[in-house]
């Protein structure tokens, strides 16, 4: 078994997103752009457990000095992605999950408007991803200081898992070198979408190559290309 992929669901979730992300544009943090990707994806996989792993520092700080802060420069809601990754988790019937490290920082997300659209996981990485098996999706601001220690602790389901990671251009090839030992990464993809690009991965199920075995040797043969990021196995014939 493994992730199909439903160009009908997809279109309905990425318009479900474009629709609440435009309700509250003038509040979001996060580019839009990243927002309706990864809602598109939330469908188009028809994800049941979508996993995401947020910045929240810019949430915290405006709890913080919300006092001091005029709304000008003061985020007030959610970030794009958790409003368009809820909106995609309606759509598909999944559950949503929202990573965060500690109970204060699960009050300012929640504070920040994204109270009734997601499940807030509070702990650390090894501790929040062990709560959540099955990882279809898992969406990751590289921003975060764990987002290394998340994605090591990341456990797909049985069909596989798709990763994105977002918000850090200048490490492509990052998340697939951070996975767990093990971790069967069949294809990594960079995209040039939102501050930073986006960097995709897919992570298989059962035996067989992976591109985090940096020298592939044998019969197997990787490609990367250079324009696009985007990296290959093949079988030596």
């Amino acid at each position: 078994m493994k992730l199909v992929w439903c160009p009908d669901l997809a279109s309905k979730a990425y318009i479900d997103g474009v629709r609440v992300i435009a309700d509250q544009q003038d509040d979001l943090g996060g580019p839009s752009e990243v927002a309706e990707l990864v809602s598109a994806m939330a469908g188009g996989w028809n994800a049941q457990l979508i996993v995401e792993a947020p910045d929240v520092s810019e949430a915290s700080s405006s709890s913080s000095s919300s006092t001091s802060s005029s709304p000008s420069t003061r985020r007030s809601g959610p970030a794009a992605t958790s409003l368009a990754l809820a909106a995609a988790a309606r759509r598909t019937g999944g559950r949503y999950a929202c990573v965060l490290p500690d109970a204060v920082s699960a009050v300012a997300y929640a504070g920040s408007g994204g109270a009734p659209l997601f499940q807030p996981v509070v702990g650390d990485a090894d501790e929040a991803m062990a709560r959540l098996e099955g990882v279809d999706l898992l969406v990751v601001d590289a921003r975060r200081r764990d987002a290394a220690a998340v994605l090591r602790a990341a456990r797909p389901g049985p069909r596989g898992m798709v990763v994105v990671r977002h918000g850090d251009g200048r490490r492509r090839g990052a998340a697939a070198a951070v996975m767990a030992a093990g971790t069967r990464v069949v294809r990594s993809v960079y995209l040039p979408i939102g501050k930073g690009g986006v960097e995709v991965l897919h992570v298989g199920v059962g035996k067989g190559p992976s591109l985090q075995t940096r020298a592939v040797a044998g019969r197997w043969i990787r490609h990367v290309n250079h324009d696009t990021g985007e990296e290959h196995v093949f079988r030596r014939q």
